[in-house]
């Protein structure tokens, strides 16, 4: 072989190298990136079409639960609200034989659309007798949550307990007294 066709062979393959580099750069990395780009995002909707579909699926039993909850809310009257929660203190203290010394409610209005009543109680009894007080609490379809429960012996055998509870309900778009 010739310089000549050395030379020449040499600037065809130089020629096509940098052909190679600039068509890598401009055309293939591209599209290995797009294609990438697209398979995540292809990823994500397939996700959040499953999420849907899931959510859609669930769909009903999602609307009984919140018309469970939001009919077992407080009534929409602050008076009527605190009423039924004092009541149903009594029901549950009547069912488990405990005394409840003293109830403290309170209103506080989180926004317009809802307040909630958070009443501390302290209650004494026996350990049967708290606990029958506190599955009733929980078993019952008024919509109240347990915030703190604190349990302390009143004597030193420990047969009698002092129960001190805050429980907070729910009131949805309370009326203006």
């Amino acid at each position: 072989m010739t310089t000549k066709n050395r030379q020449q062979l040499l600037t065809i393959l130089a020629a096509v190298g940098i052909g190679l580099f600039i068509a890598d750069k401009l055309v293939f990395t591209p599209l290995v990136a797009g294609w990438k780009e697209r398979s995540t995002r292809i990823a994500e909707l397939r996700k959040s079409v499953a999420q849907g579909e899931a959510l859609i699926q669930r769909g009903n039993r999602i609307r009984d639960r919140w018309d469970s909850m939001r009919t077992n809310t407080l009534p929409d009257e602050v008076s009527a609200a605190e009423n039924q929660v004092l009541k149903a203190f009594e029901r549950w203290s009547d069912e488990s034989r405990i005394s409840i010394s003293g109830i403290k409610p309170q209103w506080k209005r989180a926004s317009d659309d809802y307040m909630t009543l958070e009443c501390r109680a302290d209650a004494f009894g026996t350990i049967h007798a708290l606990t029958r007080f506190l599955h009733s609490l929980e078993k019952d379809p008024l919509a109240l949550r347990v915030e703190s429960v604190e349990i302390t012996a009143r004597d030193e055998t420990g047969q009698q307990l002092a129960l001190a509870i805050q429980v907070s309900g729910l009131l949805l778009n309370p009326q203006e007294p």
